[in-house]
């Protein structure tokens, strides 16, 4: 139970340095720029996404929306690995070991460690999130960064999932689409699973966007993995009222701990409040108490003041599953 408790407030910690735009104070929200109002970005004449943007290449974005320190810029050395996909593919991954700068060291490696594995969303090119993954490395877990085919390292294995939604132009086919990236991840964790650095029975899994759908759609499955944290898991499509439905029973239907984290200023709300209701069924609410504020990046999609920087964490699960919403009071967050 201690080793799971460490999995989730170390996503809990990570999501939030991606995805809480909005903090309470004295019963106030704090002022900041102007904010798009909570949307769905994808009605019945836009039922795709777009790509996620890529960040400037030319600058490095920390927590606060400002360059990041020397320290920060310390990224762990990152390996590029091959693992059998589905249907004959050879996919490729970013891995982050405590300590591993070659793969020579790799292969000397005597000791198992717990892991996180990480689903990106959209983006044609998700590099592996490097200071992401320094959070977990600094905490002496192995990240792994599998890319689906069509994406990043593993462009060249199949197509694009957004070409081929906006190909389609169909709900239908993109919860298939879904689907069909799901056994990129499901062929990951099981490659992932027996390498001899990682503890398998304490692995976690986060993703953002279509990572977070990813996410969902593993942990029905039930593949041995400890703890879920999905992050505004379709957030952008949640317009397409069959993708809601296949994620409403994913939820319903998985059985380890999860967390679902959302931005309130994201371009919808439905996941976090209609999947979160769902977890709060099935079990109790952690309470997160949290202290500092800064700016930080939305969901992928611009700025927005009053996030958190530095986190001191008291979380007690329970049972592990609940939602995290600012609207329902589930975190404080005070001046420090």
């Amino acid at each position: 139970m201690k080793r799971l408790a460490i999995i989730l407030l170390l996503t809990i910690a990570g999501s939030l340095a991606f995805t809480l735009t909005t903090a309470t104070h004295g019963g106030q929200k704090n002022q900041g720029p102007q904010r798009r109002a909570p949307r769905n970005a994808n009605g019945a004449g836009e039922p795709g996404p777009r790509p996620s943007p890529q960040p400037n290449s030319n600058s490095t974005s920390c927590p606060g929306m400002r360059e990041c320190t020397a320290e920060e810029n310390n990224t762990p050395t990152q390996l590029v690995v091959e693992f059998p996909g589905p249907n004959n593919m050879t996919l490729r991954g970013h891995l982050y070991v405590p300590g591993v700068s070659t793969k020579a060291e790799l292969m000397a490696v005597m000791k198992k460690f717990p892991a996180m594995i990480y689903n990106h969303g959209s983006e044609p090119n998700p590099k592996g999130v490097p200071h992401l993954a320094k959070l977990y490395v600094d905490h002496g877990y192995v990240f792994f960064a599998p890319d689906r085919h069509g994406q990043g390292l593993s462009r060249d294995a199949g197509p694009y999932i957004v070409d081929l939604e906006h190909a389609a132009h169909n709900w239908a086919v993109s919860v298939e689409l879904h689907e069909l990236y799901n056994k990129d991840v499901i062929a990951a964790v099981n490659w992932f699973k027996q390498q001899p650095f990682v503890e398998p029975q304490h692995i976690g899994m986060t993703g953002i966007s279509y990572g977070g759908i990813q996410t969902l759609l593993t942990a029905e499955k039930d593949p041995g993995i400890r703890a879920y944290v999905p992050f505004a898991p379709s957030a952008e499509s949640w317009g397409n009222t069959l993708l809601q439905q296949r994620l409403i029973t994913a939820v319903r239907n998985e059985k380890a701990p999860m967390f679902i984290i959302q931005a309130e200023g994201d371009y919808s709300l439905g996941p976090v409040t209609t999947l979160g209701t769902l977890l709060l069924e099935k079990g109790n609410v952690p309470q997160v108490e949290a202290q500092g504020l800064s700016e930080v990046r939305l969901h992928e999609s611009g700025c927005a003041r009053t996030l958190l920087n530095e986190l001191r964490w008291n979380c007690h699960l329970g049972s592990g599953r609940a939602r995290f919403s600012q609207r329902v009071g589930k975190v404080t967050v005070t001046e420090p």
